[in-house]
């Protein structure tokens, strides 16, 4: 017979592994964006694509990185993508 703490356990680690998971990927995700690093001089109003309260609100903050300007209030998951996607195309 199985012991019931260990049966307990086992049967919260099996209904709370998917968010785990989840969770996991997240902070994976967090982490690759810290370290993306945005160059001081980068003209947000040249960035197509940012809404114009997200190129407002970067112009004025000036993050470091990714990690940062997605934690603006006013800059959107699909600011930071397009955001991404230049930084990519620049090769910065």
């Amino acid at each position: 017979d199985i012991p019931r703490e260990i049966f307990e356990q086992v049967e919260i680690e099996l209904k709370y592994e998917g968010y785990i998971v989840r969770q996991t990927a997240q902070i994976n995700e967090m982490r690759r964006l810290e370290v993306k690093v945005i160059p001081p001089e980068t003209d947000y109003n040249k960035i197509d694509g940012l809404r114009l309260e997200a190129r407002e609100k970067l112009s004025e903050i000036r993050p470091m990185n990714v990690g940062q300007a997605s934690r603006i209030s006013g800059v959107s998951p699909a600011d930071i993508s397009v955001l991404l996607i230049y930084l990519a195309k620049e090769g910065k």
